[in-house]
Parts: structure tokens; C-alpha cells; sequence
């Protein structure tokens, strides 16, 4: 089966929709620009590590998992039979990529492929057989892809050196980090060191949702990643900076993706409360949002407004193009998506597209 041109005529009818997006008026055709274009959010899988850390896992308590109903088990069931080919398939993805008008695309492991739910020793060991296939996958075209590995956070004693395998071995471009571990904040001081080796390396670290970890509401309609996985990225992106981590570490290589989830919509209520209240002013020296402009956002946000809102409050330089494949809620037109917004002029459309992400993964 061809997976290049995924639609609801070939998968799954009205179960299952993957395409142009309904947040903004589509084109005809995948848009192109005559310049280097760069997807930095997209996932493939390595089913080496699924086959080796089946036994040790218990996704129950995974909160995408937990926080879903029957109906959104079905069509997430589907799904990943749907996607089961172009998780892996790179000819397949590079005929997407030529269709989409993308030149280089940035692969990460699903946030399933973490595994911070298994015990560390057996998380330790599926981590690096991710990082290796990963590796592998993008060294059949290095000219196409590029590649982010992940750590066993659950071990952060074994991380610093496995992200420096990553980088320095592998030839990773830094590593992504769910947005909690198991209900630990990234800000914790166990993982410190991480960040100060990503810091030192100049490796980028994406951090990303798998679901609310208090989502006993969102059950319903898909909230679980609807709401919760923006909402899990705010809440992530508050204590990094609340607790000093970004004030620590100021050439630290942060990307939040799903444009950031809620906080950069919202900044001036955490300078508010840092100004207001000596409980909410953290000891930093400056606003809370003079930290927030050091973090890099993707463009998965749907529409020209708050992708323009983005560029225009934290500057086209911070602002890198993403799509989620091969997700349901990717952006299936990424390139046409900053071409929507009439205010951007060809020099900032050049950064958000490619610019940007050549520059900060050294491409």
C-alpha cells in the first residue's frame, strides 16, 4: 500500500481523517517555496525496541492510555494499523516529503517509544535500541533526515552519557524528552545534569507530550491529546523556567512542541505573578517570559493567526516549521501553512520554513 497520500478514501472512512487540516481554507495543491524547507516535529518507529520491551511494559498507566474512552481506544487501535507501514518505510517518507515540498525532515521515536514506564535496567537498554534505529534509519539518507534519540529518564544517572552517545556516536542532533517522567518534572534536580550536557554538546532537546497526567476529564471527544498534550507541554515549560532551569542553563537548545501548548498565548500572567507574589517569583532576575523567548516553537498550530502571533511575540527566529507525521493531528501542508499568513515577508517565510532549524541543528 502507498502511504504517501493518506486520506479518508484509503484508511478508514469516517473513522479515521488524515489530511488537509480544518483550521485554515486548504490549497489546491501542497504549497512549495524555492528554498531549503525543514520539518523539525515528525516520528518513526523502531519495532526492534517495541518487540524487546513488550513484555516489560504496561501501557495502562501511560496517561494517553488512562485517560481515554472505548471509542478513542477503537479509532487509536486503527490508527496505528493505518500507520504501521509509514512508521517505517523510508522510501514511502521520502515520497511524502517530495510531495509536501519538504527537504529535510527531523525524525524522533513516538512518544510511546520512550518507555519511561518500564524499570530502569530494561528502560536503559530499549532507549539505546531506539537511538540505534534512529541512527540507522537516518543514515540511509542523510541528505533527507536528520534525527533526535531519547534517554531512560527513569535512570537519569545513565542519560548524560547516552545523550552524549547520541550526538557524539550516532550522529544525533540531541534527543527528545517527554514532558514529564512518570509524573516527575523535568526541572527535578536528578535531571540537572542532562541539561547541562545538552547545554555543553549543543544538542537540542524536544520536549513532548504523551497525555495529561491528570486527565480524569478529558476522557471524552479525544481531550487526552486535544487538551491534554498542549496543556502537559504548559505545565512542563512553567517549571523549567519557574525553577530555574533556563536561568541555569541559558544556551541550553529548547523546543516545545505543538507551538508550545498554552503558555506563549498567555505569557503576561506569569510575569504578573512574578512581580505580584514573592511565592510565585521564583527568585529569578528577570520576568518569566524573558526565559520563555529562548524557547524555540514549531508551527503545529493550525492557523495563519496564531502562527503569525508566534513570529510576531517571540521573533522569526524562534519559530521552526513542523507537521506531527504521521499523526492525525499533523499539519499535512506545513509549507502552505506559513505561506497563509500575508503579513510574513519572504525573509521571515525563508526562516520559519528551513532557516531556523539549518541554523540551530547545524544542518
Amino acid at each position: 500500500m502507498d502511504h504517501s497520500i493518506i486520506d479518508t478514501a484509503t484508511l478508514g472512512g469516517n473513522v479515521n481523517r488524515y489530511g488537509p487540516t480544518s483550521a485554515r481554507k486548504p490549497s489546491a495543491d501542497p504549497a512549495r517555496l524555492d528554498t531549503v524547507t525543514v520539518d523539525i516535529h515528525a516520528h518513526i518507529g523502531v519495532p526492534e525496541a517495541q518487540a524487546y520491551v513488550a513484555p516489560h511494559l504496561d501501557v495502562s498507566g501511560i496517561a494517553m492510555v488512562k485517560y481515554t474512552n472505548d471509542e478513542t481506544r477503537a479509532v487509536n487501535q486503527r490508527q496505528d494499523q493505518d500507520r504501521a507501514g509509514t512508521m517505517v518505510d523510508i522510501d514511502d517518507r521520502i515520497k511524502v516529503l517530495d510531495k509536501l515540498g519538504i527537504s529535510i525532515q527531523v525524525v524522533a521515536p513516538p512518544p510511546f517509544q520512550c518507555y519511561y514506564a518500564v524499570d530502569a535496567a530494561h528502560g536503559v537498554v530499549a532507549n539505546r535500541m531506539v537511538n540505534d534505529g534512529i541512527a540507522a534509519f537516518v543514515a540511509k539518507r542523510p541528505d533527507r533526515f536528520a534525527g533526535l534519540g531519547t534517554l531512560a529518564m527513569q535512570d537519569p544517572e545513565s542519560a548524560p552519557a547516552e545523550l552524549e552517545r547520541c550526538v557524539r556516536e550516532l550522529g544525533l542532533k540531541g534527543v527528545e524528552l517527554l514532558t514529564n517522567v512518570n509524573g516527575r518534572e523535568l526541572s527535578a534536580p536528578e535531571y540537572e545534569p542532562i541539561f547541562a550536557k545538552a547545554e555543553e554538546l549543543g544538542a537540542l532537546v524536544m520536549i513532548h507530550p504523551n497525555g495529561f497526567t491528570g486527565g480524569e476529564r478529558f476522557t471524552r471527544f479525544y481531550f487526552s491529546n486535544i487538551i491534554g498534550n498542549p496543556l502537559e507541554t504548559t505545565v512542563a515549560l512553567h517549571y523549567l523556567i519557574f525553577d530555574g532551569v533556563l536561568e541555569r542553563h541559558p544556551k541550553l537548545k529548547l523546543l516545545a512542541v505543538h507551538g508550545g501548548g498554552y503558555l506563549p498565548a498567555y505569557s503576561g500572567r506569569i510575569d504578573h505573578a512574578w512581580g505580584a507574589r514573592r511565592d510565585s517569583n521564583a527568585g529569578l532576575p528577570r520576568p518569566p517570559s524573558d526565559y520563555l523567548r529562548r524557547v524555540y516553537f514549531d508551527s503545529v498550530v493550525f492557523t495563519p493567526h496564531q502562527l503569525e502571533y508566534l513570529v510576531n511575540t517571540y521573533g522569526a527566529d524562534h519559530v521552526v516549521m513542523g507537521t506531527d507525521y504521521p499523526y492525525d493531528m499533523a499539519d499535512y501542508d506545513p509549507v502552505q501553512h506559513v505561506l497563509s499568513v500575508d503579513s510574513f515577508d519572504d525573509e521571515t517565510r525563508a526562516r520559519v520554513v528551513g532557516g531556523n532549524a539549518v541554523g540551530l541543528l547545524g544542518l
